[in-house]
């Protein structure tokens, strides 16, 4: 798959991550697609790396988007824990 393929694998499992993990971003709808991208490329890269499960190059691959998506979940989860206080509310 392509870095194109990626990055619009990041975008729709940014998404899901968010379905599943409703509430306020810090970063709203920009971040939170950046993170659904760059969880796509970590997801991957662990799957591939310490999982010992190869990426497919198959768009439709299910291995492929479970890894995106746990890696954008773990991001998500991660950047509101890091950030999720500074757009409080005063």
């Amino acid at each position: 798959m392509s870095i194109v393929g990626w990055i619009i694998l990041g975008l729709l499992a940014g998404a899901i991550a968010k379905f599943l993990l409703p509430g306020r971003d810090p970063g709203g709808l920009i971040g939170t697609t950046v993170i659904g991208i760059i969880g796509a490329f970590l997801g991957g890269w662990i799957s591939s790396r310490f999982l010992d499960r190869p990426i497919s190059n198959d768009f439709y691959d299910t291995a492929t988007w479970v890894a995106a998506i746990g890696g954008s979940l773990v991001l998500l989860i991660a950047y509101r824990l890091l950030f999720g206080n500074s757009r409080e509310r005063r």
